[in-house]
């Protein structure tokens, strides 16, 4: 019994340790070994079938106007998600969700911010973020998906993509809300200029295929 009581403390600490054991290597260690659940994988969408996307800011840059124009994809819906940084560094989303139901266009204005019982709460800051595009079966299953970065710019006479591939010198008009991104659409590599009044400017070396919409020129 005098063994006993001299050597429980021991014991005590032994089973103690092996209970720590066992929960490291059943619970903490087992759990990174757990499969993560990660989107499903799609094939790309060619070129002639993705459709043409901009994002127009407005004059007070609080909303981003998104027009999706074009669509060919056979799909059930259409799930749309614009990702942002404020200038605090949260990041804020705005999701959504249309059914296409025979639908080649689509629009809706974004607010950069939030709204309660019709009061307005605008981020400050924003500058960069990304916008995804997701197409569903009628089953839900994702059949395609288009995504991209882009970039917020106000008060400086050269926009420029968030890349560095792409700038465009303003002609006046460095006060207002521009965004470069890229446009999708048919284009092996574009980038479009979108802004609260129509940007007035040039790229060097990148010829207008459309009304805001650049593409590299063919090398001579």
């Amino acid at each position: 019994m005098i063994f006993l009581k001299k050597y429980w403390p021991v014991v005590l600490l032994l089973i103690g340790l092996l209970i720590l054991a066992g929960v490291y290597f059943f619970v903490i260690r087992g759990s990174d070994e757990l499969p993560v659940e990660e989107e499903e994988v799609v094939a790309e969408i060619p070129l002639d079938m993705r459709p043409t996307v901009s994002l127009t800011p407005t004059s007070d840059g609080h909303y981003l106007s998104l027009l999706i124009e074009e669509i060919k994809i056979d799909a059930y819906t259409l799930d749309y998600e614009l990702l942002y940084q404020t200038g605090e560094g949260a990041t804020q989303g705005v999701p959504g969700s249309i059914k296409l139901d025979g639908k080649d266009n689509f629009e809706s204005e974004l607010l950069l911010g939030s709204e309660s019982s019709g009061k307005f709460r605008y981020d400050t800051g924003v500058s960069e973020g990304t916008l995804t595009l997701r197409f569903r079966d009628e089953k839900g299953k994702l059949t395609g998906k288009l995504s991209t970065d882009f970039h917020l710019i106000t008060g400086v006479d050269e926009l420029t993509s968030l890349d560095g591939a792409f700038s465009f010198m303003l002609d006046g008009d460095e006060d207002e809300f521009y965004v470069v991104m890229s446009p999708f659409g048919p284009y092996e590599k574009a980038y479009g200029v979108f802004g609260s009044v129509k940007p007035v400017g040039k790229a060097d070396g990148w010829e207008e295929a459309s009304e805001g919409i650049f593409v590299k020129m063919a090398s001579e």
